[in-house]
């Protein structure tokens, strides 16, 4: 290892370390952490936070940035400087008071919007998120002028590198040519098809039991990672220590399921990121867009698929025995029905990515100037009922105010989802090709051709390559929306 990467290296090791305990931390106070605890915890990953961009913007870093790339490396070497490169101009961009007062005012907005949310409280909410909004556009603005992009690609380039929101707006644009047709014609279709409500209640312990069978068919390593609860659910920690959530509800057990599906997802990705190279931004998951991908693939084209529902089924009795409602058919329909509801994360996969669209218009001119937070309920209600045909007037709490994202200044981050369910169709219509045995696998429970197939293909290569590169290695090509579109027929009509 020469000298100069070396002491890189060294360096981006000790960052790796700090992130361990703020991503600890964080999911603490997302799962464990009593209410009294949140001032002193924000504090705390705010200093945190000032030091490890102490840290990284140090001259030296820069100094050694440009003598390794005169050095002798090996290709895995030259894509974790490509890497370092990357967070260490993204990091000086910004400087440290803005980064404390970004992470102060996430954490107060956050910890306050999980009582906010409960009350219905947009007026309160709306007060904190105007001080994560202004802190965002001042990011936006030094990132904007030094790469010579509009505020919000400099945001969306932090998410998803090399998209803009140019493409998206061409991606979603063709979204919304067929979508609301075929979301329109599948829910006629289904009017005809009896469904009948399962009903609880669910004893919270027998959901978690059955979280926990799911997961460890999904292959979680229990090992390096758990399951908790939280507000909303989320996967955090690191690749060696994945802590997953979900949250219950003891009228119905199928949220919290799929939920734990969705995060199992990421966790598998995190937990088969290159073992070899943690600790080095190389060995970081390659974009949220690629992380995405694992968890709707675990989610929608695996886990809503009826190989995948015939084979968990018996766990799902095993837990709830046999009543009205949990009939292996009726079982089938429910996770494969198509109504349009005002909560993302519940969203069937023909409706999410109206979620999604609405949230990236409304995020983008948020970013840009053209709105303000006071705009954002009326200019919500009119995209859901535009999109999705529902009213959310003075329902800010399965309104604007259901997601955790924008309250920590996530902006640049909701189109990652729909561009990770395009990823994943495609992906999992390779793997078919790839594995003809795969849907007879999936139903006897045998998921470990999958798993190898990701684990060769997307897992060991973690930011490697571009995420062009990665996908085009996968499956033969760069993103192609059609794969998206084939998938959502083939299901449903």
């Amino acid at each position: 290892m020469t000298i100069a990467y070396k002491k890189l290296h060294d360096t981006f090791a000790r960052l790796s370390r700090f992130g361990h305990l703020s991503a600890i931390a964080g999911w603490d106070a997302a799962a464990m952490m009593p209410p009294e605890g949140g001032q002193a915890r924000s504090e705390a990953l705010a200093e945190l936070s000032v030091l490890t961009h102490q840290i990284l913007t140090a001259k030296q870093v820069g100094e050694w940035l440009e003598q390794a790339s005169g050095e002798q490396l090996n290709d895995v070497e030259q894509a974790n400087l490509r890497e370092m490169r990357r967070h260490y101009q993204q990091a000086a961009l910004l400087p440290e008071s803005l980064v404390q007062a970004k992470s102060l005012a996430g954490a107060r907005c956050e910890q306050a919007w999980r009582i906010q949310r409960k009350s219905n409280d947009w007026e309160g909410f709306a007060d904190n998120l105007k001080d994560v909004v202004k802190l965002s556009r001042q990011e936006a603005q030094l990132r904007s002028e030094a790469a010579g992009i509009s505020r919000y690609d400099a945001l969306l380039d932090l998410y998803e590198p090399g998209m803009t929101s140019q493409k998206l707006d061409v991606l979603f644009g063709d979204l919304k040519t067929w979508l609301p047709d075929l979301l329109q014609t599948v829910v006629e279709k289904q009017k005809s098809e009896t469904r009948i409500a399962p009903q609880g209640p669910f004893d919270i312990e027998k959901q978690r039991q059955l979280g926990l069978k799911v997961m460890a068919r999904l292959g979680f390593n229990f090992g390096a990672g758990r399951l908790d609860v939280s507000a909303h659910p989320f996967c955090g920690g690191v690749p060696q220590d994945v802590r997953i959530t979900t949250r219950y509800n003891e009228d119905e057990f199928l949220s919290a399921m799929m939920g734990v599906i969705h995060e199992t997802g990421h966790a598998r990705y995190e937990q088969n990121l290159p073992k070899e190279w943690l600790g080095q931004p190389v060995s970081n998951a390659r974009s949220m867009g690629v992380h995405e991908s694992q968890s709707l693939l675990f989610e929608m084209q695996l886990g809503c698929s009826e190989p995948f529902l015939k084979s968990v089924y018996p766990l799902v009795i095993e837990q709830f025995g046999h009543r009205e409602g949990l009939d292996e058919s009726n079982f089938m329909k429910l996770n494969q029905r198509v109504q349009p509801g005002f909560i993302r994360v519940d969203a069937d996969e023909l409706s999410y990515p109206a979620h999604v669209i609405l949230r990236y218009e409304i995020e983008k001119a948020l970013m840009e100037g053209e709105i303000e937070v006071d705009d954002i309920p009326a200019l919500w209600n009119s995209k859901m009922k535009e999109y999705l045909g529902i009213n959310t007037v003075g329902n800010y709490r399965d309104g604007c105010m259901q997601d955790i994202h924008w309250t920590d200044g996530g902006f640049g981050y909701f189109p990652t989802y729909t561009l990770g369910a395009m990823y994943a169709a495609q992906l999992f219509q390779t793997a078919n090709k790839a594995i003809p045995t795969l849907q007879d696998d999936i139903v006897r429970g045998d998921l470990t051709a999958l798993f190898q197939w990701l684990q060769q293909n997307i897992w060991q290569h973690g930011s490697r390559f571009s995420t062009d590169q990665l996908i085009k290695n996968a499956t033969g090509e760069t993103l192609n929306p059609a794969f998206f579109r084939a998938h959502l027929e083939s299901r449903y009509l």
